[in-house]
């Protein structure tokens, strides 16, 4: 299969331009997706009701994502990139807009769930996209920065969201959001040539997507690394989605105290994301994936012991900075599953976010213990879970 280069055709070099400008779509749904999180308590009083009912609006959209995910992986490679992107996008603007016109949190969480259905397109198709256009040893680079710009959008979206939401209200909050999302789309559609080619782009095999995803989900590899995109994905969202009252909870912040706390979440992806990509390409998977979910693992648990607040503030940077170091990593290896790229990087988004919204489900349910034991439990989970990653992925390069 001969794969569409795009940038600087005459030179042979490789733009990483237009990676950053598709990647702002995924940017703005994750500073959508996040946003909520340290909004709990808000909304908790906003619609009378509990902190925990309140927060499935979390685990809604995140599984509505996750489900949808394999629904959009075959219709890139049938339809191509851009009309994916393009209609999923559209789907989150008008959705997320028409969240800030709810008057019942039942209401909010239905309207979360069709909101992660319609966005769910994106970010597997980037992924699809970046494996289409840059060859595997240029593909840590390209992912680097699309993770960044995820992580970069959960990092504004748990900060600015918050102090946004304390100045203007939650529902301008969401219509802001909707506003930036068809300012990109704008774009996007503008660039459509330069980005995408001349609709002649060049994708795998057309096959059955369900045989498709069996071949890939036989080979022992794919299974063990789906599972710690699973695995990683729920231990990440879960802690992420109870961090704002983790922080209410224990240091007594407002929602824009609460934002400010949570702004070092996303920024080591935002600024080393591609730095962090070269150097996966350098030294190899192998040994930065472990040391990742081990940063997090730590970081965790020492949040569980409630440290201070400038401490918490620190750790919460090195949460971030352990799922930059291993997520990324994780959609690079699953590109090399299968000529089917659409298939691949579906099952990865569909894992990832399964794993974002049972993780947060999972810590809402078992809450009752106590948060911060709660939190205890997830980092001995992931603990355990980095020493064994030292032998899953010791053939990876």
């Amino acid at each position: 299969m001969t794969e569409l280069r795009v940038g600087d055709r005459d030179t042979g070099k490789t733009n990483m331009l237009p990676v950053y400008i598709i990647s702002l779509a995924t940017f703005i749904i994750f500073f959508q997706g996040f946003m909520v999180a340290p909004l709990l308590p808000m909304l908790s009083d906003h619609f009378h009701t509990s902190v925990r009912h309140v927060s499935f609006i979390e685990p809604a959209y995140l599984l509505g994502y996750g489900v949808f995910t394999l629904v959009y992986a075959p219709m890139s490679e049938k339809y191509g990139r851009f009309k994916i992107i393009a209609l999923s996008m559209l789907l989150f603007i008008v959705l997320t807009a028409g969240t800030a016109a709810v008057n019942n949190i039942d209401h909010m969480i239905a309207l979360r769930l069709l909101t992660g259905m319609g966005a769910a397109g994106v970010a597997p198709t980037t992924i699809s996209w970046i494996s289409d256009t840059h060859p595997y040893e240029q593909r840590g680079h390209a992912l680097g920065i699309f993770f960044g710009c995820m992580a970069g959008g959960a990092a504004f979206g748990s900060s600015i969201g918050a102090v946004l939401s304390s100045l203007v209200g939650w529902r301008y909050l969401f219509i802001g959001v909707s506003a930036v999302g068809f300012a990109i789309l704008i774009t996007i559609i503008k660039l459509k040539i330069w980005l995408f080619g001349n609709q002649r782009m060049i994708v795998a095999e057309r096959r059955n997507v369900l045989s498709s995803f069996r071949e890939i989900l036989s080979k022992a590899r794919a299974k063990r690394t789906y599972a710690y995109v699973l695995l990683n994905g729920m231990f990440h969202s879960g802690i992420f989605a109870w961090l704002g009252y983790y922080l209410h909870l224990n240091y007594g912040l407002s929602e824009m105290q609460i934002g400010l706390a949570l702004l070092g979440y996303g920024i080591p992806g935002l600024m080393l994301g591609p730095s962090l990509g070269k150097l996966a390409d350098r030294y190899g998977r192998n040994k930065i994936i472990p040391i990742g979910i081990l940063i997090s693992a730590i970081a965790v648990l020492v949040l569980s012991q409630v440290p201070s607040l400038i401490a918490s503030c620190l750790l919460v940077t090195f949460l971030s900075f352990g799922f930059d170091l291993s997520h990324p990593l994780f959609a690079a290896i699953v590109t090399t599953f299968s000529a089917n790229k659409g298939a691949a990087t579906g099952l990865f988004a569909f894992f990832l976010f399964l794993g974002y919204g049972l993780g947060s489900l999972v810590l809402s349910l078992i809450v009752s213990v106590g948060l911060n034991t709660a939190f205890q439990y997830y980092g001995i989970c992931a603990l355990i879970g980095s020493i064994i990653s030292f032998f899953i992925f010791r053939d990876e390069r």
